[in-house]
């Protein structure tokens, strides 16, 4: 028998849907039976049941709901910048925060960070995005001077202190650059503040003031110089806990002229 002929001989293939199925697919056909446009003279007209059986449920479409379209998520308050993974503990996935950013009740600030809508973004945002990439860091140097408002200068990288083990983080935003510190000198004088709802750790005035002297030549003796004039000129100093930031840094008879000069 012929390659045509044997086409005539294939069996047809039938699929039994549900009832329900079964009565919206007739209920099209109906439709389309009644308007049924005429075929072109070079087409070939395919006739037979198999033609029906074959073409009868194309194009016939069942809208199907999305599932947790209409589901609320709950962020929990209070946690101001919130990574992906501060929430994944109270059920939110990665895609219900990315549904949440669309329909604009969070609004992304950074890779991988939101805020609730309406959030007011500070000036020391970038120290927010730096504590949050980082935890166990602690803000120093040019970054904790910009803060305590104690030199002119304004670093376009966030300094950040870890420990002499850590591991360096890695992250392309914002610029951080790492300083490592051990023992006593990493955990002495160090405060913490609430800054866009998120806990930021830096070095106080007089721990600061001590750092820029010990790392004077990676920053600069002007830039010590006019972190102590800024220090001494400030409210509420306390020379004694200087001395103290002091001999942790074991920076206390090179930072004792510049003091007497200053004073």
């Amino acid at each position: 028998m012929g390659r045509e002929g044997s086409r005539e001989d294939l069996p047809v293939r039938r699929v039994r849907l549900p009832k329900t199925t079964r009565r919206l697919h007739q209920t099209e056909l109906h439709k389309r039976r009644a308007f049924r446009p005429e075929p072109c003279s070079s087409s070939r007209a395919i006739r037979g049941p198999e033609h029906l059986d074959l073409l009868r449920y194309v194009g016939i479409f069942i809208h199907m709901p999305t599932i947790g379209a209409g589901k609320r998520y709950v962020i929990p308050r209070g946690l101001g910048v919130l990574r992906p993974r501060d929430v994944a503990a109270s059920g939110v996935s990665r895609t219900q925060i990315q549904r949440l950013s669309d329909s604009g009740k969070l609004e992304r600030v950074g890779r991988g960070l939101y805020v609730p809508a309406g959030t007011r973004i500070t000036e020391h945002h970038t120290l927010v995005e730096a504590a949050s990439r980082v935890p166990s860091g602690v803000v120093c140097l040019l970054s904790a001077l910009s803060f305590h408002s104690l030199t002119t200068q304004s670093p376009h990288e966030v300094w950040l202190a870890i420990d002499v083990k850590a591991r360096k983080p890695r992250a392309d935003w914002p610029p951080m650059r790492i300083v490592r510190f051990s023992g006593v000198a990493r955990t002495f004088g160090v405060e913490s503040h609430a800054i866009e709802g998120v806990e930021v750790r830096i070095t106080s005035r007089a721990k600061t003031v001590a750092d820029c002297f010990k790392y004077r030549n990676k920053i600069g003796v002007d830039v010590a110089i006019e972190a102590l004039r800024g220090y001494l000129g400030k409210r509420g100093r306390s020379m004694d806990e200087l001395q103290r930031a002091a001999a942790v840094c074991r920076v206390g008879r090179v930072i004792r002229p510049y003091v007497e000069a200053l004073a």
